[in-house]
């Protein structure tokens, strides 16, 4: 692999700084985040039998997606398609929580300490967070979506397209902390 410095270090490399820009937010019900971020990782606010609850209430829970109105005409064709894929801003992740690089996944101490990327969780060092959710209708610049898990408010980041052929079907895999968890939560992985 060819390499443009002789640092293997990423922090050593110069870059332009990135600027995002949100084009759009999201409304819905959800005040609140079931994963509290803090510094010493996330804890979950209540107990499995809740979040499972809340889980199955934002699987089927209609919310808005809000585009900015400056970005006519960015939505044409978009109709077409019955699932998008979200990427939102995690904005009430406190800035202190960025810099964990480890977190017992959902809060869960019975789940050993595990590296951020190999994790869902919100605290990560860039928040931005993603989701596949239905689209419902379009009226003008707002989305109809359900099964989106962003708390109302959620900057949008970018909206793309959801082509099942685009993500692997055969041989992924995830760890077993991971199946256990998203059978407590009711997530069907009978396709994983």
């Amino acid at each position: 692999m060819k390499r443009s410095s002789d640092t293997s270090d990423v922090s050593q490399t110069a870059f332009d700084p990135i600027v995002l820009r949100p084009v759009g937010v999201i409304r819905n019900e959800i005040d609140e985040p079931f994963l509290k971020a803090g510094e010493a990782g996330i804890e979950m606010k209540e107990r499995m039998a809740a979040i499972k609850a809340q889980v199955r209430k934002i699987r089927k829970m209609k919310s808005e997606i809000v585009i900015t109105r400056e970005l006519s005409g960015i939505l044409d064709g978009l109709k077409a398609y019955s699932h998008l894929v979200i990427l939102y801003w995690a904005h009430r992740v406190p800035e202190q929580s960025r810099s964990i690089t480890r977190v017992h996944p959902m809060g869960r101490k019975d789940i050993p300490l595990t590296g951020i990327f190999s994790t869902c969780s919100p605290v990560r060092p860039n928040s931005v967070l993603t989701t596949v959710v239905q689209l419902v209708k379009i009226s003008g610049n707002i989305l109809e979506v359900v099964g989106i898990d962003a708390i109302n408010g959620s900057p949008v980041i970018d909206i793309k397209p959801y082509a099942r052929q685009w993500y692997p079907q055969e041989g992924v895999r995830i760890p077993e902390w991971m199946r256990r968890l998203l059978e407590e939560v009711g997530e069907d992985d009978s396709d994983i």
